[in-house]
């Protein structure tokens, strides 16, 4: 498995990028990355109804829509995501689930699965996930909340706007922090670290050709744009 550990925090390269490994590669492929405080809603999903457009202008909160289905999520730089893209014909979503869950147990985090294939600690949500379906090859990408600002969550995902047509509306669930359930207090570098250890595999870095088709990819998705 190749293995990618980004050092882009642009939202939109970062859901150009996982558009253009899922469909212009053959590699199976596991990505880190992070964003600059953002919301990425799901496929289908209204921006009015999922976000408080007037709190993310003014705190210049981006807001990009990425290829996948599922609810809104907030991205920060205390927020690790991570990507799982293979060749298969069984779409297996829950063997991905299962192997965070063999991560987190690592550094002392017990998490649990939730009927969409969230992860709960002690009842509080800690990670989302998404799937997506292209050809024979599988998407699945998670977040793992390890410092996020909480309150910049909530207030951002929490929008006035309240429209009865909409019924792809998020789920909303109580959240937490990783970093509030380890024993021994460990940085985000850290943490980052331990999940590149752990998902270890063909060190790649983006080159030259690669990051050219992105920018065309992320200047072509319309659905990437700010509102």
């Amino acid at each position: 498995m190749t293995c990618i550990n980004s050092i882009y925090t642009d939202p939109y390269f970062n859901i150009a990028t996982e558009k253009y490994l899922l469909q212009c590669s053959a590699e199976d492929v596991f990505m880190m990355w992070q964003n600059e405080p953002s919301v990425i809603i799901g496929k289908h999903q209204d921006v009015r109804t999922e976000v408080n457009m007037d709190f993310a202008n003014k705190h210049r909160i981006k807001i990009g829509r990425r290829i996948s289905g599922g609810g809104a999520v907030y991205h920060d730089l205390g927020n690790v995501n991570l990507t799982f893209i293979e060749n298969s014909r069984k779409h297996d979503f829950n063997k991905y689930l299962q192997m965070i869950i063999g991560f987190l147990a690592t550094i002392g985090i017990q998490a649990q699965p939730d009927k969409r294939l969230g992860l709960t600690v002690n009842g509080l949500k800690i990670s989302g996930s998404a799937q997506y379906i292209y050809k024979e090859r599988t998407l699945f990408h998670a977040s793992l909340l390890f410092s996020t600002d909480l309150l910049v969550l909530e207030k951002v995902l929490d929008s006035p706007v309240a429209d009865p047509r909409i019924y792809l509306r998020s789920v909303k669930s109580p959240v937490t922090n990783i970093c509030e359930h380890l024993s021994v207090p460990m940085r985000i570098d850290e943490f980052k670290q331990k999940i590149t250890n752990y998902f270890s595999g063909e060190n790649y870095l983006l080159n030259k050709q690669d990051i050219i088709e992105i920018e065309r990819l992320k200047m072509n998705d319309n659905d990437n744009i700010r509102y």
